[in-house]
């Protein structure tokens, strides 16, 4: 049901020098399923990495935390889907270390330079013991075979590659996979992203430029407003692409990788969105001149997350006082009688009510389209912020009711 959304063929993506993909079988939630993805890096890499907010966060993500400032470098990312492992207490810690003291033994690092990540249903034991005797049989594969094993509701597998210059001499390989469907919103919005390539970064500029890259895109969806325990974003730099390190942000290398990882992680960001659980429509939600980009933020969430704007957009019902509405209780100070709201090229509202051009066919007919663009001009500054997200359907309902059957 992914909106404009198609699969990637494996020969679409790059590979990345540095980083073998393998994919197995623990049978964590169902027999006879790929849900174990092991990355495995060379010497030499930097890893960078953003994770949830939420303060129940999973064990993984307590590991992580603890285990990506090694002063030995990662060696090792391995996820599992089926369970989240969060919601486990000091026994899911424990688990997740068991997984990591496995991969070390398996490819001969130390247990503190493997990431675990887990995904699935919250406050159920991780099957650790299952995971432990699946990863000796875990098989080399391609991005695009891990980009189907990380999956869990999603309906479409997300991966995408880009290529290009940094530096003048120099070319940049990167690939990436995402998954994520249900319990998607910011501060990390369950979804887990990664991203390889061969740039050769310093760990704390990566660090710096992971945080930038979530921003601008991961920071900038919404499916339902709920912030996972388990979200996770990740960037790995092999180094092994001949040109010297980028040890500081002045590097104008710095923005031409930032802008290169920014246009991948936006397009697995939006992918999210488009297979949102249920989703029919995929919308963009773009405030311009606001006195703060902060207060930009605050009304396309507002709209976002309203129950009520999401599913008229489900039934293609110009209903659009309920946008109106959305931006009125955001917390925003704005000046109703100066401002402007488009659907798609049509002005719906200014100076304080509908606009005297909008009709309700001219509505009807922006509705009726699967990519839809809500713009509003608050006239009151030069801040601007844009959020993406999809409307709100029976099926998600149903996905969500049945999730764990």
């Amino acid at each position: 049901m992914a909106v404009n959304l198609k699969e990637k063929n494996a020969d679409e993506l790059l590979s990345i020098d540095g980083i073998q993909v393998f994919v197995g079988q623990a049978g964590v939630k169902k027999p006879n399923h790929d849900d174990l993805t092991l990355m495995v890096l060379a010497p030499g890499n930097s890893v960078g990495a953003v994770f949830t907010q939420n303060r129940f966060c999973a064990a993984p993500v307590h590991i992580c935390k603890a285990h990506l400032f090694d002063e030995d470098g990662v060696r090792a990312l391995v996820v599992n889907t089926g369970n989240a492992n969060a919601g486990t207490g000091v026994q899911g810690r424990n688990d997740a270390l068991s997984i990591c003291r496995a991969v070390a033994e398996q490819i001969d690092c130390a247990v503190s330079q493997v990431l675990p990540f887990s995904t699935g249903v919250i406050l159920e034991p991780l099957p650790a013991d299952k995971i432990v005797a699946a990863l000796p049989d875990v098989k080399p594969v391609t991005w695009a075979d891990a980009a189907r094993a990380i999956m869990t509701t999603d309906t479409v597998p997300k991966a995408a590659s880009r290529e290009g210059k940094v530096g003048s001499n120099h070319t940049v390989r990167a690939t990436g996979i995402a998954k994520g469907a249900g319990m998607i919103h910011p501060n990390m919005a369950t979804m887990l992203g990664f991203i390889a390539c061969d740039a050769n970064v310093s760990q704390p500029v990566l660090q710096l430029l992971t945080q930038e890259v979530a921003d601008m895109s991961f920071n900038s969806i919404t499916v339902d407003g709920d912030t996972s325990t388990n979200d996770s974003f990740v960037i790995i730099a092999t180094g092994r692409n001949g040109q010297s390190e980028i040890d500081n942000i002045a590097d104008p290398r710095y923005q031409q990788l930032r802008d290169l990882l920014g246009s991948l992680a936006l397009e697995l960001a939006q992918a999210i969105v488009r297979d949102g659980e249920g989703a029919t429509k995929f919308i963009t939600i773009q405030v311009d001149n606001a006195a703060s980009r902060e207060d930009a933020r605050k009304i396309a969430y507002a709209i976002a997350h309203s129950p009520l704007v999401k599913t008229a957009f489900y039934a293609s019902d110009p209903n659009l006082g309920r946008l109106l509405a959305a931006i009125g209780y955001s917390g925003v100070d704005v000046n109703t009688d100066t401002l402007r709201m488009w659907l798609g090229d049509v002005l719906v509202a200014e100076e304080g009510g509908r606009a005297a051009s909008y009709t309700e066919e001219a509505g009807q007919r922006v509705m009726n389209e699967a990519e839809i663009t809500v713009r509003i001009d608050l006239r009151s500054g030069r801040d601007s912020a844009t959020v993406y997200t999809c409307d709100l359907s029976k099926e998600y309902v149903a996905i969500n009711a049945d999730y764990r059957s």
